[in-house]
């Protein structure tokens, strides 16, 4: 059995702690300057480009014409899916949209703020949006159902995914029957930084966005960051991250299993077990290899990787507390309670983007359409943002408006503040000066 990282919290110290904090993403400085040539590239080439690096990156066999996936391939994919993939797909798809439709703002509201006075917000969706679906340790339609959803119940006019292609230059089907399900009918073939630079600055084929949401590899990252200037990066969704916490009420051969959802997705993942039972720890240990066992070649090396090296492994605390304090520090992208009595634990987690509750809850069922986003923000930064949602794909703006009656009371004090601060211009436009110009 692969020696897994096993963490006792009060043997660590100061140092120790705070490397477990650290992701694989922490330090993107590698992968920020090589991505710079690529989007620079992409910015004055355009297609050309993109078909290059294509070739390079992805072993793709693909020229500008095949850029877009035409409506044939579309049409194709629905003949290549098995009917219960599409069922499930429709499954999630139903669910999701459920839960965004009541996640949705009113389009605008109004409370009068005093007799006369009215404020409030108005939500309208963002022009044009580009969806990042990842390809390069598998195919993710569940990421194209949770991005497409909320981006069309949102009501966004101009939505394309941009996706790797397979070597053939085709598009993974499922991802092509979750979208035309969702009602996004635009995908573009390119994946990585370069596809990040593609929706940023446009090319002959891929029309610019305004934003560009969804998970990817660190050179998505990367890209986003050094292109913030240019389009909005969205939240801040890395390679996966989870934590589960287990309790002394579980067996850990149940916390072994979940341990190794998000740790399969890739060695750039991070995982770990927090437990303050050493029985817990101790069984989930054992049971790993049997589980194991039952996973591809692929994805234990992946799992293997994640749990016997620096972002991974079995954590044990001294307390329940001391789990809570952990987890709280660390803020991960997805927290799976494991416990009979979950909601015992809720009130205490305030730091965590994705809460699943109970020994029915797995990961698993979270990521693939219970509802709520499974787009999530990592690297901590679910300490102040929260999952992707209907507001991603709306900008909101306020409202004023004040009557005539109103409007004295309003300008008298307005007057006051414009004149302690210095603004003269700010204080002649409620003064008589106004009042020349108002039809009574």
């Amino acid at each position: 059995m692969p020696n897994v990282s096993f963490h006792d919290l009060s043997q660590l110290d100061a140092a120790s702690r705070a490397a477990l904090m650290r992701r694989s993403e922490t330090d993107l400085s590698s992968f920020m300057e090589k991505a710079a040539p690529i989007i620079e590239a992409v910015r004055t080439e355009g297609d050309a480009a993109l078909v290059r690096f294509a070739r390079d990156f992805d072993k793709a066999d693909l020229d500008a014409a095949r850029l877009k996936v035409s409506p044939a391939e579309f049409d194709a994919a629905f003949g290549m899916v098995d009917e219960d993939v599409v069922a499930a797909i429709r499954f999630g798809i139903d669910n999701i949209r459920h839960f965004h439709e009541e996640q949705k703002p009113e389009a605008m509201w109004l409370k009068e703020m005093r007799p006369g006075a009215y404020a409030g917000d108005r939500f309208t969706p963002i022009r044009s949006v580009a969806l990042y679906v990842p390809r390069g340790k598998g195919a993710f339609p569940s990421v194209t159902m949770m991005t497409a959803v909320p981006a069309v119940v949102a009501g966004v006019p101009e939505l394309a995914i941009v996706t790797p292609p397979a070597p053939d230059g085709s598009v993974d089907a499922a991802t092509l029957v979750a979208a035309r399900l969702a009602g996004v009918e635009t995908i573009y073939k390119c994946g990585g930084a370069q596809a990040v630079a593609a929706v940023a600055y446009g090319t002959e084929t891929i029309r610019p966005a305004l934003k560009i949401v969804g998970p990817g590899s660190p050179w998505v990252v990367a890209a986003k960051r050094l292109l913030a200037g240019v389009i909005d990066p969205g939240l801040p969704a890395g390679p996966s991250e989870a934590i589960i916490l287990a309790d002394d009420s579980v067996h850990g051969g149940l916390a072994a299993l979940d341990l190794l959802i998000e740790a399969e997705h890739g060695p750039d993942s991070s995982a770990y077990l927090v437990t303050h039972s050493r029985r817990v720890a101790e069984e989930a240990l054992a049971a790993l290899p049997e589980h194991w066992a039952r996973m591809t070649e692929q994805r234990v090396a992946f799992s293997t990787a994640v749990l016997t090296g620096a972002c991974g492994g079995i954590v044990l605390t001294g307390s329940i507390e001391e789990s809570y304090r952990f987890i709280n520090d660390y803020a991960p992208e997805h927290l799976e309670i494991l416990s009979t009595d979950p909601f015992a634990h809720l009130g205490h987690i305030t730091e965590a983007a994705e809460i699943l509750m109970g020994p029915h809850t797995p990961v698993s069922i979270g990521n693939f359409g219970l509802g709520p986003n499974a787009v999530l923000p990592t690297s901590r930064w679910a300490r102040t943002c929260g999952p992707l949602s209907v507001t991603d794909f709306v900008k909101r703006s306020s409202i004023g408006y004040v009557t005539a009656a109103a409007y004295p009371e309003f300008a008298r004090h307005a007057r006051t503040l414009a004149r302690y601060e210095g603004f003269s211009s700010h204080e002649h436009a409620v003064s008589d000066v106004r009042d020349r110009y108002l039809v009574r």
